[in-house]
């Protein structure tokens, strides 16, 4: 069974003991992080953000986006009750204890109250700590404006960008007057790009710049400037895109050997179970870009680029991402995100609503590219220095290297006949003039038919599924043009076929102004509003791609790693997925998704491997 169907929901909130952690003795730690309110734990604490305290060595501070912190955490009438920008204290990194929200609605309580110009039922989204010249700086998206302050009547889309100020770390927090970046019109009526996860730097040479943006407009940059009073100000024509929309959110930018490096997440934050959510990194001389991945691709290219560096690994966690980086006290990187059980998704009597506890990795940096190793962890892990000490190191080469074992010819195919080869079956039949093969290829036309949830009619080219650990590799190239939108959902690729709602797909996909490359699990049955479906992202495709899943069997089950290489470029490794596909499961290639494009396969081949 898979561990997803596995619903281990918290009976309200575990005890765990008050103790100064800093002085304790304690050389390990476990994700998630111990992050506790009145002595109990903290269920939930999404897109955390750090700040050290100015000159205590061991004095930190997480905000965290709002969200109840627990499934215990309701009113009176059993709603959940939604903390606005939760704080947090900490004296080792490890353990964090809630000190209030930032903001509150409440008079009658000691937080400051919410921008007036935020709607009323606006929420308060992944915030940023800075200190500017001695002041402590909370920046965050709000996601709805009052209509009285500019915003559109109706509309709860039209999210800008505030930021409050403090002379302490844990507030009381002054609100400024108006939003810093204020909304983003994309259409009329309520049509506005998303205006959501800020990220400040300042340069060496004493500039600064804001970060913002999702995957409705991309990311963007600008100039941030400070005035003699403190107040804050952003001019629209400094604007800069910095990521194509359609792909990332969640910017975090950081200097390190002379460059600067910019993280940020990709696919869904919150789809509980099935959340495929991971961090990808660039690296730019300026700034203000152009950020390119360890190949060489662009962020703003339709072929878009991103080298995986959090990745989902097959273990009870999924969906890392939206992260901040640390750098302890011996020089050492640090990693503190965000990620989902996959056995305990969801707040307790609210399926749907993913919780998303905090989690830190340590983030190394290998052949001068960043790496968070092992994570997310889920075994016990040395805690982060609070003195100096010599930080730790990995060897391990980020060059994805295979040792393919014993080639299976009579489940491989290199098409270099008129005909396909020996095995290959067909579900569904395609029309005739949809399959041609000369020149060493197969040809494949895309379908506009599908192989999602309720939409089943797509043809699925398969052989038999070998037993025990082995991996499948496919050359293919999809001749949709390499920039421009909107040829969405074009997609061919390989399937690991179960049944029409039980499979794994690792398909090249034109999805709007981006070309990506899709690691996908469709499960059924589900329990009652569980996802069916759920899919990550790994490397930017080329004119021909080749796609791997390397398969390792597990209690009656697979685990499956995806691998993508553009032509010309490495190996990028993805993330794992799980599933149990059955006795009867095939290999399979897939061409599907709109109609008036050809898919290319050059080969097919398949190699044996230890479990």
């Amino acid at each position: 069974m898979p561990a997803w169907i596995r619903i281990a929901l918290l009976n309200g909130l575990a005890s765990v003991p008050s103790i100064s952690h800093a002085q304790s003795g304690e050389d390990t730690y476990s994700n998630p992080l111990p992050v506790t309110a009145s002595g109990q734990l903290v269920e939930s604490c999404a897109d955390p953000s750090v700040i050290q305290t100015a000159g205590v060595q061991q004095g930190w501070t997480m905000f965290c986006t709002t969200d109840p912190l627990s499934s215990a955490d309701r009113d009176s009438s059993g709603a959940l009750v939604f903390r606005s920008l939760p704080m947090f204290s900490s004296d080792d990194l490890v353990h964090w204890t809630y000190e209030g929200p930032a903001f509150d609605r409440d008079a009658a309580t000691a937080s400051a109250a919410p921008p007036s110009w935020a709607a009323p039922e606006a929420l308060f989204w992944a915030p940023e700590a800075e200190m500017i010249s001695g002041k402590h700086y909370l920046f965050f998206g709000v996601t709805d404006l009052a209509d009285e302050a500019g915003g559109e009547p109706g509309c709860s889309t039209d999210g800008a960008i505030g930021y409050a100020t403090s002379n302490s770390p844990l507030g009381p927090w002054q609100a400024a007057e108006s939003p810093l970046v204020g909304p983003r019109r994309n259409g009329e009526g309520c049509d506005f790009l998303w205006t959501y996860d800020p990220e400040v730097i300042l340069t060496p040479d004493g500039r600064r710049f804001i970060y913002y943006g999702s995957y409705v407009g991309g990311i963007e940059v600008r100039e941030l400037h400070v005035a003699s009073d403190g107040s804050l100000s952003t001019y629209a024509a400094t604007a800069v895109p910095i990521a194509l929309p359609n792909r990332y959110e969640g910017a975090e930018v950081a200097w390190h050997d002379g460059a600067w490096w910019l993280f940020v997440s990709a696919s869904n934050c919150c789809n509980g179970p099935q959340t495929g959510y991971a961090m990808f990194v660039g690296r730019a001389e300026d700034p203000q870009g152009p950020f390119l991945d360890r190949n060489g691709s662009s962020f703003l290219d339709g072929r878009i680029g991103g080298t995986p560096v959090l990745v989902q690994n097959g273990n009870r966690w999924v969906g890392p991402g939206h992260g901040t980086t640390i750098i302890d006290a011996s020089g050492q990187w640090w990693m503190l995100y965000h990620a989902i059980d996959e056995g305990s998704p969801y707040f307790e009597g609210e399926v749907g609503f993913t919780r998303r506890p905090a989690l830190l990795d340590r983030l190394d940096w290998i052949d001068g590219w960043p790496s968070v190793e092992g994570g997310p962890s889920d075994e016990p892990r040395a805690v982060p220095a609070m003195r100096e000490r010599p930080p730790t190191t990995s060897p391990r080469s980020q060059d994805a290297v295979f040792e393919n074992g014993e080639a299976v010819p009579e489940l491989s195919d290199e098409f270099d006949g008129g005909a396909l080869g020996d095995g290959w079956t067909w579900i569904r039949q395609p029309e005739d003039g949809n399959v041609e093969i000369g020149g060493g290829v197969l040809g494949l036309r895309t379908q506009d038919l599908d192989l999602y949830e309720e939409f089943n009619e797509a043809s699925v080219l398969t052989k038999p599924m070998p037993g025990g650990g082995f991996t499948v590799e496919a050359r293919v190239s999809l001749d949709v043009p390499p920039e421009g939108c909107c040829q969405n959902f074009v997609q061919t690729g390989l399937v690991l076929y179960g049944d029409d709602d039980n499979y794994l797909k690792l398909v090249v996909l034109s999805a709007w102004e981006t070309r990506q490359t899709e690691f996908a699990r469709e499960v059924s049955p589900v329990p009652d509003g569980y996802p069916r479906y759920g899919s990550t992202v790994v490397g930017p495709p080329g004119d021909w791609t080749d796609l791997r899943l390397e398969v390792r069997r597990q209690g009656g089950g697979e685990r499956v790693t995806a691998y993508t290489r553009a032509e010309g470029q490495g190996w990028v490794e993805g993330g794992t997925w799980n599933h149990a596909l059955g006795e009867a499961a095939r290999i399979g290639l897939v061409s599907m998704g709109g109609p008036g494009f050809l898919a290319r396969f050059d080969h097919v081949r398949v190699f044996r491997i230890a479990d």
